[in-house]
């Protein structure tokens, strides 16, 4: 089996519930609290990629951030992927990625497809 990463906020419930889900079926996943340690925009894009998913799908549009950059209406990949490695805190949570697949665990049974 390869390699299983999450991206982790140890303070969100969803998060720590799919660490859990993985956890229950054998898989030990590299951490990644991306609060601490946000990816830059290539990983951003990569993961988008495996997701298959645009920057405005990723982002968390209710966080006060999202609002308080004006970020509603704004189709430019680029300039979105900046401001999620800007402030990781309008990244969607939690992305578990296993070798070219990435999944959201919302809900957490959803990351189950890609392992």
């Amino acid at each position: 089996m390869s390699q299983v990463t999450i991206y982790h906020n140890p303070r969100c419930s969803k998060s720590r519930q799919t660490l859990e889900l993985l956890k229950q079926n054998d898989v030990e996943p590299e951490v990644v609290e991306y609060l601490k340690t946000p990816p830059n925009a290539a990983e951003l894009k990569d993961i988008l990629e495996k997701l298959g998913l645009s920057a405005d799908q990723l982002m968390r549009k209710k966080e006060d951030a999202y609002k308080e950059l004006g970020l509603a209406g704004i189709n430019n990949e680029d300039e979105l992927i900046t401001a999620m490695v800007n402030n990781p805190k309008l990244i969607e949570r939690p992305i578990v990625i296993r070798g070219n697949k990435a999944a959201i665990g919302r809900p957490p049974e959803a990351v189950l497809d890609i392992l």
